[in-house]
């Protein structure tokens, strides 16, 4: 299995909010507003189709996923 950019979208996506749950809830109440951003940021790309890290994944040559058959 390929890491693609749309697999690594949903991954660094959900280790980010997870992880900002977890400080949030034993470090500092402040660590949610990583959540709230990575949340603002998915919301967005929907309607924009433009996310800052497909366009880094796009830099770092991660391929994107093929078309399904």
């Amino acid at each position: 299995m390929t890491m693609t950019m749309e697999r690594s979208l949903r991954f660094f996506a959900g280790t980010f909010v997870l992880a900002s749950l977890l400080l949030g809830t034993l470090v500092h109440p402040g660590w949610f507003w990583l959540t709230a951003f990575v949340g603002f940021n998915l919301f967005q790309s929907a309607f924009t189709n433009w996310c800052p890290l497909i366009a880094l994944l796009k830099v770092l040559g991660m391929p994107t996923a093929a078309p399904d058959r």
